[in-house]
């Protein structure tokens, strides 16, 4: 009796949540339910992964569009962000996985000085099987966190345009800049609660771009599917249902830190790789 108590008690939490999430869809404008279900399914392809987030490729895959609502769990709260929904978009070929994230921000905030805040996207995946704290993760339940930052992704673009220029034609003066040199756009993070957040002392494994027009963000993570590091790294593997969360940082708003949009966790379901 207890078992099947608990049972019901379990499925009620369930459908009272998808209730909630559908209101929220709703007066959002968002649609409730697609083709895909509410699962974000990232898909199976052959071949190189697009790494542009203006990539025909992506707008072959279904949007997954989910509601973006404040950060009111610890201090500072954020309970109005100018985020309110984000659309997410997987693509993998049994060797990488890349996702698609793409919001809308009127303001294109790439620059970290005082008093100015940058744009940014995180995605959060847990490590291991056991469930944690979708924000910071949790004591003895980890969390992996991509973080995008508009300030690194500006950074590597100059340093690229720059490298492309050249030395520069003879008698023209070249300005003098010191760009940061960046192993990614995306930090590699691992969280086990609040304020333990620490950066991964090997950067590179996710790759970041991003292009910002018309008032919209359009952000790609890519990350080899075979993980070099279980214990700091999120396993992905094809044929996998794990939980997924999402946070969005608008810099014109003063977000920064726990100051954001925030999408708790929701199930990624990664194309299982036929065997021939």
């Amino acid at each position: 009796m207890l078992r099947r108590s608990t049972r019901g008690r379990s499925a009620f939490v369930i459908l009272s949540g998808v209730l909630l999430s559908a209101l929220v869809l709703g007066r959002l404008g968002i649609p409730t339910v697609s083709s895909e279900g509410m699962m974000i399914r990232s898909h199976l392809v052959n071949g190189d992964l697009p790494s542009s987030p203006e990539d025909p490729a992506w707008e072959s895959i279904p949007a997954f569009v989910i509601p973006l609502s404040g950060q009111v769990i610890t201090r500072p709260v954020w309970p109005e962000p100018s985020a309110k929904a984000l659309t997410v978009r997987s693509l993998h070929n049994g060797t990488d996985i890349a996702f698609l994230l793409e919001w809308q921000d009127n303001t294109k905030n790439d620059r970290l000085t005082p008093g100015t805040f940058r744009d940014g996207a995180a995605v959060g995946l847990p490590l291991g099987d056991a469930p944690a704290f979708f924000c910071m993760g949790q004591l003895d339940h980890y969390i992996n966190i991509w973080h995008w930052k508009a300030d690194w992704q500006s950074d590597i673009d100059r340093r690229s345009a720059r490298t492309s220029e050249g030395k520069g034609k003879t008698g023209e003066v070249r300005r003098f800049e010191v760009i940061p040199r960046r192993a990614s756009s995306v930090e590699d993070l691992v969280g086990g609660g609040f304020s333990t957040l620490t950066s991964k002392q090997s950067q590179g494994r996710v790759q970041g771009k991003a292009v910002w027009k018309e008032g919209t963000w359009k952000v790609v993570m890519q990350r080899p599917l075979e993980s070099t590091d279980p214990e700091n790294e999120a396993r992905l593997a094809p044929g996998r249902i794990q939980a997924i969360a999402f946070a969005i940082w608008n810099g014109e708003n003063k977000e920064r830190n726990g100051q954001k949009a925030i999408a708790p966790w929701f199930q990624l379901a990664i194309d299982p790789v036929l065997k021939t």
